[in-house]
């Protein structure tokens, strides 16, 4: 095997890998990448068992074709050192070396056989649908800070992906909660799709993101069963589903909240995130004091003091209620438009939280006590 490859093309590739391997893997072959040269392509190759990421480099001068498996941290963290827009020549000149040199730069890397490499054929055939590729990463970021962390539940840890009516317009809708706190949010679907509720786990969802953020165009998805299948123009993840079944999320939608709270989203973010930087863990409540067009808000902490301030908002009504800081600053900081709408009941009912920008999101808080 023998090619050539430009310094930046192969840095995001190897970038990308990183987050799909395990740091401390007990199997030697899956801290390494299956790097595959033919056709004027390099197809590399990640894998935690879990979840499989496939990127394709084309236009590659590839001189001998071949296949191997290296170390993914150690051939990112040499080609990430070197200029900015080089050339790297590789080279496999016996089975056990990768030769890999750059300017005046050479370093031989081990090597294990690509026929150790674990590679699963799935039929994904069935099912496709297409989505924008900003629509997908919408869903993700409205949903992914509420995925709880709690082991125990794992059916809460990732992001329920469904297919939803509502006026005989369908949708693609996702959820995620850690009971404290809910997100939904939904996106149009031109039309009707074959696709079975999924819950999406975390790792993935991430991985989604980073390769979302630097891609506009149209991705599809299928799923088989137990796994799902993201296809974007060159790179391909293919992720295991959390076995289990999401909570009807439905019920726990507030109906009777009457009081709404209308803030500038601006001012309510930054009066929020000021008032709790005296809660050292942000785990202290911050206490809402509402009343005739004025919001009161105070933290206090025992071990580092105190911090009250006020705004002006839209409230015809008197109620004093506590929230998770953090909670309410995750929250805002999604939303699109200048205003935020909070609806309360009383102080020991959970918030309901709309974009007016957004009408296709919506959040659910359960307050704090005391």
């Amino acid at each position: 095997m023998k090619f050539s490859i430009n310094q930046q093309d192969l840095q995001q590739a190897l970038n990308y890998c990183q987050g799909i391997i395990e740091k401390r893997s007990t199997l030697p072959i899956l801290s390494n990448i299956l790097l595959d040269a033919q056709n004027s392509k390099l197809v590399i190759t990640a894998t935690d068992l879990d979840l499989i990421f496939i990127h394709q480099l084309n236009n590659i001068e590839v001189i001998e074709e071949g296949k191997t498996t290296t170390i993914s941290s150690t051939m990112y963290d040499i080609v990430r050192k070197i200029s900015s827009g080089k050339k790297i020549h590789l080279t496999l000149n016996d089975k056990s070396k990768l030769h890999l040199e750059s300017e005046k730069s050479n370093f031989n890397l081990n090597c294990i056989s690509a026929s150790d490499f674990p590679i699963t054929d799935e039929n994904f055939n069935e099912n496709v649908f297409k989505i924008k590729s900003k629509n997908l990463l919408k869903l993700l970021n409205k949903c992914k800070f509420s995925v709880s962390n709690d082991e125990t539940r794992h059916y809460l840890s990732g992001i329920y992906f469904h297919q939803t009516e509502v006026d005989e317009k369908n949708y693609l809708t996702a959820v995620a909660t850690d009971s404290h706190r809910m997100s939904i949010s939904k996106i149009r679907l031109e039309e009707k799709i074959n696709f079975e509720p999924i819950i999406l786990p975390k790792k993935t969802i991430y991985q989604l993101c980073s390769l979302l953020d630097n891609y506009d165009g149209e991705v599809n998805i299928s799923n088989a069963k137990s796994k799902i299948k993201f296809e974007l123009d060159n790179s391909i993840l293919i992720s295991k589903l959390i076995d289990g079944k999401f909570p009807n999320y439905i019920q726990v939608i507030p109906k009777n909240n009457q009081k709404k709270l209308d803030v500038d989203l601006r001012q309510f973010l930054n009066s929020v995130d000021r008032v709790a930087s005296v809660s050292l863990d942000k785990k202290d409540g911050v206490k809402f004091n509402l009343s005739n067009n004025l919001l009161n808000l105070s933290v206090n902490n025992t071990n580092s003091g105190d911090g009250k301030e006020a705004i002006n908002v839209k409230f015809e009504h008197e109620l004093e209620i506590s929230f998770n800081s953090k909670y309410l600053i995750d929250i805002a900081s999604q939303l699109d438009g200048e205003k935020i709408e909070i609806f309360l009941n009383d102080s020991g009912s959970p918030a309901l939280i709309k974009d007016p920008s957004d009408f296709d999101s919506i959040y659910v808080v359960m307050p704090m006590k005391g």
